[in-house]
């Protein structure tokens, strides 16, 4: 019997996702690039610095939300 890993929730470049898990939950971010097992989010901008606050996240620790 073959192990068939579950379909796991995708999201696409620029999707608007909400983290569920983590030191990060109840965070919303805009994807920025997919990868085979996780994430990378833009979460917002750093006002100390001006720079982009990033982060990854694996695909089951987050969902998909309206824009």
């Amino acid at each position: 019997m073959e192990n068939t890993p579950k379909a796991q929730p995708t999201a696409d470049v620029g999707d608007m996702i909400q983290v569920n898990k983590g030191m990060y939950k109840g965070f919303k971010g805009k994807v920025m690039t997919v990868r085979e097992s996780s994430v990378i989010v833009e979460m917002g901008v750093d006002s100390d610095s001006g720079e982009p606050v990033r982060t990854v996240i694996n695909h089951r620790n987050y969902k998909k939300v309206k824009a």
